[in-house]
């Protein structure tokens, strides 16, 4: 049996103490201790860690010294696709419009006054001056006399769009297309947009029957007299066409 050879002075050094403490047990590293200095888990690296994660949605304490995590631009959370900030009406661009109404079936005054208001509900539109009403013969048609206005609008609605819609309105008031030129409840013409020129199946911009109208010019020329000049209102001067009192448009 071999013997540990002793240093100079006969006198053996003495055995070095576990790391963790005097009784030869090992002992957890510092940082795995509680707070109270007992022993702790040390945190494991697997998924079931209970250590602060390191993804994006990490609720752990930042880094000292760390850039705060910028939020989502729309949203509040979630990992969506930010969703673009909300703007009104007013922040669109948007053209002048113009928009001739007219009806000669049932409350015929109530309807156009009511068609006021829907043009002005209709999505990125707002009514900018409404005419007065007015009473016409029927041109190129058939029944009882026509009540008539036009409105100015601002829209960022393109032409079809803003088309569209006006058809929609008349259907929901009841219009009925059984023949050419027949009595309507409501009748929505989109006489301009802005500076557009077209000529399709489905739309002919400006109106190509407009100057020849008094039920469109009166009105047209009472809420942006610039738009008609004085020779096409002498056109029509013998059309037959009354502006209705307030007391008379409310009957």
């Amino acid at each position: 049996m071999s013997t540990a050879k002793r240093p100079p002075g006969g006198k053996a050094a003495p055995a070095r103490k576990p790391a963790g403490g005097g009784d030869g047990r090992r002992q957890p590293p510092r940082d795995a201790r509680d707070g109270d200095g007992k022993p702790g888990r040390a945190p494991g690296r697997g998924a079931s860690s209970a250590g602060p994660a390191r993804g994006a949605n990490a609720a752990g304490p930042a880094r000292k010294g760390a850039a705060p995590a910028r939020k989502p631009a729309g949203r509040s959370g979630g990992s969506g696709p930010a969703r673009p900030p909300s703007r009104s009406r007013d922040e669109y661009p948007t053209v002048q419009a113009f928009i001739a109404i007219g009806a000669n079936l049932g409350d015929a005054a109530a309807a156009v006054r009511a068609a006021m208001l829907a043009i002005g509900a209709i999505e990125r539109t707002t009514v900018t001056a409404s005419s007065s009403l007015y009473r016409s013969a029927p041109v190129d048609a058939t029944g009882p006399d026509f009540i008539n206005a036009v409105v100015a609008v601002r829209t960022g609605l393109t032409a079809e769009a803003l088309l569209a819609d006006l058809q929609l309105l008349e259907l929901e008031a009841g219009r009925e297309r059984s023949f050419p030129n027949a009595p309507r409840t409501l009748d929505l013409d989109l006489l301009t947009h802005g500076n557009t020129v077209k000529d399709t199946p489905a739309l002919t911009l400006p109106h190509p029957r407009m100057r020849e109208r008094a039920f469109v010019l009166k009105p047209l020329a009472e809420i942006a007299p610039d738009k008609v000049p004085r020779a096409a209102l002498a056109r029509v001067s013998k059309q037959v066409i009354e502006r209705l009192r307030d007391t008379d448009a409310s009957a």
